[in-house]
């Protein structure tokens, strides 16, 4: 089974760690970072898909993604 996360964030160094600390669990970037002017809070924001094989185990939605 393939997991996907989208990781987001403020456009500082705790968005960073974010994807560092996925990367470190296992998690692989999947395409590109993306950034965008948040209008509601007046800051940029940053995200980044990551994906991750696990080996038997069945989808459910009640997976805890960030727990991976």
């Amino acid at each position: 089974m393939i997991l996907y996360r989208l990781l987001t964030g403020p456009d500082d160094s705790s968005f960073c760690h974010k994807v560092t600390a996925a990367l470190n669990s296992g998690w692989t970037l999947s395409g590109a970072p993306a950034y965008a002017f948040d209008a509601a809070s007046g800051q940029m924001r940053c995200a980044q898909a990551v994906t991750k094989q696990v080996d038997g185990e069945e989808y459910d939605p009640s997976i805890k993604l960030g727990e991976r």
